[in-house]
């Protein structure tokens, strides 16, 4: 099985750098592995070693608060954060919560040797489920602690299947799992796997920061003003098409609407404003000046979300009308605002769970989206008591921080 799976890392790497003439994603991934051993070998000192990986941003943001409680509790510990995708990287690569940032070198036997042999990590802690076998075992011969933290399992998962022997066999190598619910503990137990505890998801920790921070963005003072806003975040073509559908065609006094779409590049963003035939200014015009009568402001550049949904009254978040998977439904509920989604969310425990329990409604189609959307435009009392089911389902589900660090304590 391993012999199969360094081939197929092999083949993979040959893919990426082909992909990269095509894609500049790709491109900036290729080319930021090819730097990692230069960081590694001028910023590397004798300090202790902690080793953080994310996959990408949202893996990051959802490991932050134990990130944040180690770099506090281990100052004298040189921290080195790497991260899988440009779309993590890219955004962080100048993140305060470790002393070096880089690219994962693509999982081969020779770069997990080499990586580990300049790192040596005394903790090394992945986030989720983003997991490298040959990393991995070479980091179990070495000793030190390996965690797995918020991470979130089902029987669908590769882990489970016959193919995928091996990346169980890596699981095993963990010397201790901290998942986000109880089916993921079972799941794991039937599988040959103890060592594990239910944490809870250390995303809820982490948007209940949000809450401590500085979330103005002047321009989105003055455009929202007293106004009624609706703020639809990390959309996609499918979510757009709804929304934009009705902007156009459904007239509502007064009403402000904020959307980030998920890619910001400038085809996209164009023709988003293309298709809207209200007013419309982009967030990074702002600083030329409020256009007059301006009713749909689009966020055009990565970062700001978090702080934007501070300014609504209402939150589509996007992924779920499509196939893209939904994003973060966490980030809008902790302002205590109702938020809708698509129809597509069986794979998101916590959208599961908000559905039926909370402030997160669900639509189908065009239809069921209107008809939601005005009846919340046209209740307070309704948007309110949404609001609030969200954001108290948020501070129930905190806790998760305490439970890991507990552990490496130990």
């Amino acid at each position: 099985m391993g012999l199969f799976y360094n081939f197929g890392v092999a083949v993979f790497g040959k893919i990426i750098k082909f992909g990269s003439r095509f894609s500049p994603k790709l491109k900036k991934g290729v080319i930021g592995r090819q730097d990692t051993w230069g960081i590694l070998e001028t910023t590397l000192n004798d300090r202790q070693k902690i080793w953080f990986h994310c996959a990408s941003l949202g893996e990051y943001e959802q490991g932050l608060p134990v990130f944040q409680e180690i770099k506090k509790e281990y100052p004298n510990h040189q921290i080195i954060l790497t991260f899988f995708s440009p779309s993590g990287y890219e955004i962080r690569k100048n993140s305060a919560i470790a002393d070096i940032v880089c690219y994962l070198p693509i999982d081969s036997k020779e770069n997990a040797i080499k990586f580990l042999e300049l790192v040596q990590p005394e903790l090394s802690i992945f986030v989720k489920y983003d997991i490298w076998p040959n990393y991995i075992f070479e980091l179990k011969k070495r000793g030190g602690t390996l965690l797995l933290i918020s991470a979130n399992f089902r029987k669908s998962h590769s882990y489970f299947k016959w193919y995928g022997k091996l990346l169980l066999k890596s699981l095993k190598q963990f010397d201790h799992i901290f998942v986000q619910n109880e089916s993921s503990k079972l799941l794991l137990k039937k599988h040959g796997l103890t060592n594990v505890s239910v944490s809870g998801d250390t995303r809820f920790d982490r948007v209940s920061q949000q809450l401590d921070n500085d979330n103005s963005i002047p321009f989105l003072d003055e455009f929202v003003g007293n106004n009624l806003s609706v703020i639809c975040g990390s959309t996609w073509p499918a979510d757009e098409e709804m929304i934009i559908d009705f902007i156009n065609k459904e007239y509502i006094k007064d009403l402000r609407w904020i959307i980030a779409p998920h890619e910001v590049d400038e085809d996209h963003i164009s023709k988003i404003q293309n298709q809207i035939i209200k007013p419309t200014i982009l967030l990074s015009k702002s600083n030329i000046g409020l256009k007059e009568n301006s009713e749909v402001c689009i966020i055009d550049s990565i970062g700001q979300l978090s702080k934007a949904y501070n300014y609504g009254d209402i939150a589509y978040v996007g992924g779920g009308m499509g196939t893209k998977g939904l994003h973060n439904i966490l980030e809008p509920s902790v302002f205590g605002i109702p938020v809708i989604i698509g129809k597509n969310f069986e794979n998101f425990p916590e959208a599961i769970e908000m559905t039926e329990t909370a402030g997160v409604i669900s639509v189908s189609n065009l239809l069921e989206f209107k008809l939601q959307l005005h009846d919340l435009l046209d209740n307070e009392d309704r948007r309110d008591q949404l609001g609030q089911l969200n954001r108290s389902f948020i501070e129930k589900n905190r806790g998760a921080v305490i439970q890991i660090m507990d552990f490496i304590r130990k």
